[in-house]
């Protein structure tokens, strides 16, 4: 036994020897490592308030970005207050993004004091104040809801690539060549948008809703839009107001209102009774996405689907005809 004591040891050590030298081999040399491409670069950390500028920056920033919504599906921004959590969120930031034109009206003393150390963009800074709309209810301030007319939303583009440059200038070409691509897909929604709601018989083009959010999307696509609330859901529609809109909807034969997903529906349901306590039949045409997005992961949940969806839904239940495939550049 004391003799094969030795032989044990030596098997050891010749072990040990050659694993240490497959590992040598293994290693790459110096000058290999210098030339393997750095996979680990940290990502811009950008946050958008809302998803439709969020899938705009993911869209351009590509992988070079992570992209954080604070506002998710079913959200409304109007009544939106940041928490703890979202403080942190927004100081963690290397870029912030958001819109403007009073939309997150509760985060704006927030905003403009992180604007203060951090890099923060209002997008729609980059839109000529002619083309924004200045309804007289909106006591002399803009209609944020910009994104409701894809070929003004698009003007975004070129802001949100030029602020993700100057943060990140080596991934210039990407985000560059990424504008030019997503802005030529939002050229082909609207023309999709515009032939598809062209569609709707001239006797049927009135569109009622929840809030005045679609006002962008009836001065482009020539639709008459009536909403129950102003612009913003921080004020409630009051019993007057409800019995005009009535008036309207029964005067006219409007077939169809529409709902919200960021709004409660309980003023709409007081048009549909208003409208059968007078021998009016009036419908749901169909939820609509107003100021937030769907789900993360379905078509919805991108800016496109949604507009894809919103037209869809508009245009049947008003009587339009709605292609029975999308074009091949939505798809």
């Amino acid at each position: 036994m004391p003799s094969s004591l030795p032989r044990l040891i030596l098997s050891l050590l010749l072990a040990l020897t050659i694993l240490v030298a497959g590992v040598a081999c293994e290693r790459p040399s110096p000058s290999a490592a210098a030339s393997t491409p750095n996979t680990t670069k940290k990502q811009l950390n950008v946050v958008a308030t809302i998803a439709m500028i969020g899938d705009v920056a993911a869209n351009i920033g590509g992988p070079r970005v992570n992209v954080t919504n604070l506002m998710g599906e079913g959200v409304d921004p109007h009544l939106y207050k940041a928490s703890p959590g979202d403080v942190r969120i927004l100081a963690d930031a290397d870029v912030i993004l958001y819109s403007g034109l009073h939309l997150e009206g509760r985060l704006a003393d927030l905003l403009t004091r992180l604007a203060a150390k951090q890099t923060v963009l209002q997008v729609t800074a980059s839109i000529d104040e002619a083309l924004l709309r200045q309804p007289p209810e909106f006591a002399g301030h803009f209609d944020p809801h910009v994104w409701f007319d894809v070929s003004l939303w698009s003007k975004t583009c070129a802001s949100i690539r030029d602020v993700l440059i100057e943060k990140d200038p080596a991934g210039k070409d990407l985000y560059t060549a990424n504008t030019l691509a997503y802005t030529s897909r939002l050229a082909n929604l609207h023309a999709y948008a515009t032939t598809t709601l062209a569609t709707i018989p001239a006797s049927s083009r009135v569109m009622v809703t929840a809030h005045d959010a679609f006002g962008y999307f009836g001065r482009a696509y020539n639709l008459t839009v009536l909403g129950v609330q102003g612009i913003s859901t921080d004020s409630e529609a009051s019993l007057q107001d409800i019995n005009k809109l009535v008036d309207t909807l029964v005067s006219n034969k409007v077939p169809a209102v529409f709902i919200e997903s960021s709004v409660p529906r309980k003023t709409i349901d007081a048009l549909i009774e208003g409208s059968a306590s007078r021998g009016h039949k009036l419908i749901i045409g169909g939820e609509l996405y107003s100021d937030a997005m769907g789900a993360k992961g379905t078509p919805e949940g991108t800016y496109v689907g949604m507009v894809i969806h919103n037209v869809n839904i508009v245009t049947k239940s008003l009587g339009g005809t709605v292609p029975p495939t999308l074009p091949p550049p939505l798809q």
